[in-house]
């Protein structure tokens, strides 16, 4: 079209003018719209006073079609005028889509926009043509072979189209059949357990595993090659793969053809290149062995490993490649793994970015590796490490740049995204077992981005009522000593929480501190103080009124603790990796009201089981008891089993010991909780990812299996229907999924557990759950 114009142009011309040179006087522009006559005489290589012939009309209309903005160009000459009349193509008024599901409309309209299809903007039919191409590409790839994309143009007034954009996505086609050929050493559903593709079966509608994918196959090709490439199968290729479309396009076939070749033993490792650190270091580093099956998996950690400690010696750039030398005459290879240090790096800058409240010094005193230092990757990571522990964040990325115009330098940058830390405000929330939980607090564990744990706490529920303030600084002196305070009054209605009829008044405070004793372990020491008045209810047990009689109501106790801390894990909040442990001792200051102790232990095991898979395991144990003038542990401070951190699928509080009702009083029936001073907890857990959920890292779900009891292990000669001695036969198990969100509006916890044991007196909760809101 743009040539029937541009030809017809020229022949107006040449019949105006004769063919003639002839010098311009003026130039006149006519139909003019919407574009300027600026743009025009910018784009036209001619202006008044130049001397124009047929060659030069050519080019000023070639020039003035190449800016897209006109259908019709006519060049005639008035005289000394030269007049340019012109036919602006069309503006888009409207861009309308209708049928697409699969693709969002506005990832459609900002395609259309980045391509100069937009509202306002001159339409272009080719532009169009060639989008609509491409959306029907993007369809093909994720398997709707039948989808298509029509466009309307609807002429409207003052030279403008309304543009609708119809979809048909059609339905994805499903994958009705997978064939490997050339699969002897391995049975082919061994190969075919190795795709992310599947063929259609019962819980394709939830996997929506059976949906063909370009992409997917090209993962599942490299995996089936990694497959034989790890087990010593040096020469295998695919040699094709075909994928074939159902006449009616709503079934997919996939073939393809494999080339196993032979298995290949390792007869020999070689080192080449500049061994910095020693020979017989780099060698012990090597996972590969000599007269075993060849590795590519093997091989390319053991260049990974060797390039880490090389990272550690400050060698940040090192490159380290296994190359296999194959020898076909007796299948074996010679792996030689080439060492390039390159030079030791230095860093120059350690640089934080997204940390809009946490101070920089909170995040640079976590740091091991140092500024001005050689760069160790270990360091690096390490400290890395340390800000996940730190609880605040929710994400924590490292990235090592070497500095522009240097070899020898890097700058380390650590990239935080912060997450809630506590609530600032007045609360509420709902507990199962408490009710609904009214008060004002404030509870931060990074109090102002300073890194310190402040806690002011005005609490009242069904059983308690709280006032508290307590703060800690882990930095207290620059070495890493911690040291913090706490004061508090409360007063516990434990008949309320499924224990046994008293309640206590009681105030008074602590002092703590810590040290650290290395990296990833420390030790603690506390001092403390509690008043505290019994008060028995309407009708307390034989036990209450037996511990009252020998020890009267009002105590005043002083209390030392100690305690060890050990955690490898990867983070503060819902980790997945590494171990911890903690054991801690309590007694009261002889000379005390009460003299008691207690010791308890808790511990966590994370181990991986596959790529979205991690097991872990947890165990608490408590003991407590008297010494000197007591007979035994205070009530008060009895453990608890059952709920939310114990054994699941029991009510809170509920396992253990109960109260002897008192025989002289008809109206005592109850049997309540009444606990124990030994406490065995553990469960075993499958944590698994939550499904349609993108971002898991403030969500855990899990399987598990709860078992624990509380045991008293003075019992005396009380009836064993409410005293339960230590035995390993006695702990309640259940079994069941539950998981934990960090949600904006506080943690929330539930369980879905089922009981297998129960006692005759156990109190079964299937399903339990905790919120909290913060505003």
């Amino acid at each position: 079209m743009k040539r029937f114009y541009l030809l017809l142009s020229l022949c107006l011309f040449a019949l105006a003018v004769r063919a003639e040179v002839f010098q311009v006087e003026d130039i006149r522009i006519d139909g003019l719209q919407r574009v300027s006559s600026g743009t025009v005489f910018a784009s036209m290589p001619l202006s008044v006073g130049d001397l124009i012939d047929e060659n030069t009309v050519r080019r000023a209309t070639r020039s003035l079609f190449r800016t897209g903005y006109f259908d019709d160009i006519r060049i005639s000459r008035d005289g000394g005028i030269l007049i340019v009349t012109v036919k602006e193509r069309p503006a888009m008024a409207e861009i309308k889509l209708s049928g697409n599901k699969a693709i969002p409309e506005e990832d459609l309209l900002k395609a259309l926009r980045d391509n100069g299809l937009a509202e306002g903007q001159i339409f272009r039919q080719a532009v169009l043509e060639g989008m609509s191409r491409e959306l029907e590409r993007q369809y093909v790839g994720q398997g709707r072979y039948g989808a298509t994309v029509t466009a309307d143009i609807e002429e409207l007034p003052r030279n403008r189209v309304g543009v609708h954009i119809k979809v048909d996505e059609g339905e994805v086609a499903s994958i009705k059949h997978i064939n490997v050929v050339g699969a002897r050493a391995f049975d082919a559903d061994e190969i075919l357990s190795l795709f992310e593709l599947k063929t259609s079966n019962i819980l394709s509608w939830v996997f929506n595993d059976d949906k063909y994918s370009k992409e997917k196959l090209s993962g599942d090709l490299e995996r089936i090659e990694s497959f034989y490439l790890n087990r010593g199968y040096l020469k295998f290729s695919i040699e094709t793969t075909q994928v074939a479309i159902s006449p009616d396009r709503q079934s997919v076939f996939v073939t393809v053809n494999l080339n196993e070749g032979d298995v290949y033993t390792v007869d020999e490792i070689a080192l080449a290149g500049d061994l910095v650190i020693s020979e017989g270091e780099i060698r012990s580093l090597v996972r590969l062995k000599k007269e075993q099956t060849f590795s590519q998996l093997e091989m390319t950690n053991t260049s990974e490993i060797i390039k880490d400690r090389l990272g550690n010696e400050g060698y940040t750039f090192a490159e380290v490649k296994g190359i296999p030398e194959v020898n076909e005459d007796n299948k074996t290879a010679k792996v030689t793994f080439f060492v390039n240090p390159g030079k030791r790096a230095y860093v120059r800058r350690i640089e934080f970015r997204g940390n809009t409240k946490t101070m920089d010094e909170v995040l640079r005193r976590e740091m091991r590796q140092m500024e001005g230092a050689s760069a160790s990757t270990a360091k690096i990571e390490h400290s890395k490490v340390r800000l996940n522990r730190l609880g605040y964040f929710k994400e924590v990325q490292v990235d090592t740049q070497q500095v522009p115009g240097t070899n020898d330098q890097v700058d380390v940058i650590y990239t935080v995204e912060e997450q809630p830390s506590g609530s600032i405000g007045a609360s509420v929330g709902f507990a199962q077992t408490y009710g609904l939980v009214l008060g004002a607090n404030i509870s931060e564990r990074n109090f102002l981005g300073t890194g310190n744990n402040v806690s002011i706490n005005l609490n009242q529920s069904a059983y308690t009522t709280n006032y508290g303030f307590s703060a800690s600084n882990p930095y207290f002196t620059r070495d890493g000593i911690g040291a913090g305070f706490s004061v508090f009054m409360r007063e516990t209605d434990y008949e309320e929480v499924n224990v046994s009829n008293y309640s206590t008044d009681s105030m008074g405070g602590s002092l703590t501190f810590s040290y650290p004793i290395s990296d990833v372990s420390s030790i603690g020491f506390g001092l403390g103080l509690e008043v505290l008045e019994l008060k028995p209810g309407s009708f307390p047990s034989e036990e209450i009124l037996e511990f009252i009689d020998e020890n009267g109501e009002d105590f005043t106790t002083f209390t030392t603790s100690f305690n060890w801390g050990y955690s490898t894990l990867n983070r503060a909040n819902l980790s997945t990796a590494g171990i911890s442990h903690r054991v801690a001792v309590e007694f009261s200051v002889p000379g005390s009201d009460l003299e008691y102790y207690k010791t308890s232990y808790a511990g966590q095991y994370f181990r991986p089981l596959s790529e979205s898979l991690t097991l872990r395991m947890r165990t608490d144990l408590g003991y407590g008891d008297s010494y000197g003038s007591g007979d035994r542990l205070p009530f008060f401070k009895n453990y608890f089993g059952g709920g939310w951190g114990s054994v699941r699928g029991y009510k809170k509080n509920t396992l253990g010991p109960r109260e002897t009702p008192d025989p002289d009083n008809p109206f005592d029936n109850d049997d309540d909780p009444f606990g124990g001073n030994m406490l065995v907890v553990g469960s075993v857990e499958v944590l698994f990812p939550v499904p349609f959920i993108k971002d898991q890292r403030s969500i855990q779900a899990a399987a598990f299996l709860d078992a624990g009891n509380v045991f008293d292990t003075d019992c005396g000669d009380k009836d064993d229907d409410f005293c339960q001695e230590p035995d390993l036969g006695d702990l309640r198990y259940s079994l069941g999924i539950g998981g934990t969100w960090i949600s904006g509006f506080g943690p929330i916890t539930a369980s879905l557990a089922f009981p297998l044991n129960p006692g005759g007196e156990d109190e079964k909760e299937v399903f339990q759950f905790s919120l909290g809101q913060t505003f």
